[in-house]
């Protein structure tokens, strides 16, 4: 049972870090929008909402006392992830192929009308389009980089659950 209880703690703080790491890349994102003017588009929008959630799960995760409740919350944060991936993966085709339009005119009322839009518009209110380039990062570009980390997290939350509980 103690190292049951061990490798169920090892989880819980991967879990806060994912978090915090999350909770990061939002904060970069909008030091990019505010100091460096780099408007958001419908996608990147859609983009922290899949890390606001990913933070939020992953944090209620972590303070969940059974396994069960925990393995609920890991498994919110991985679909959280893969609707990371799905919207990280339309803007990095998006900006490979420039001619395609994101459907600004279609999604852009879609991700204003969301209740944070309402309650933070700077954070999550539409206000570029999703073909603008912008500086790569490190040799690639934000959506390249957010595609990378939601699929390390739909990766890795599910094989540290196998590994901390495959002996329990």
């Amino acid at each position: 049972m103690n190292e049951l209880s061990s490798r169920l703690n090892r989880e819980r703080r991967f879990l806060v870090l994912l978090g915090v790491i999350c909770l990061a890349l939002i904060g970069g994102a909008l030091y990019m929008q505010v100091v460096l003017g780099e408007a958001p588009c419908p996608l990147c929008i859609l983009q922290r909402y899949a890390l606001l959630f990913i933070a939020i799960f992953a944090f209620l995760a972590a303070a969940m006392p059974g396994r069960r409740s925990l393995t609920v919350f890991e498994v919110l944060v991985v679909l959280s992830a893969v609707g990371g991936i799905v919207a990280a993966g339309n803007h990095v085709y998006i900006l490979a192929n420039p001619m395609v339009s994101c459907g600004i005119d279609t999604l852009q009322p879609i991700v204003d009308d969301l209740p944070l839009a309402k309650l933070w518009p700077l954070a999550f209110q539409v206000d570029g389009f999703c073909s603008t380039p912008y500086p790569p990062i490190l040799g690639l570009s934000l959506a390249q980089w957010a595609l990378v980390a939601f699929v390390l997290t739909a990766v890795l939350v599910p094989l540290g659950i196998y590994r901390n509980r495959r002996g329990g």
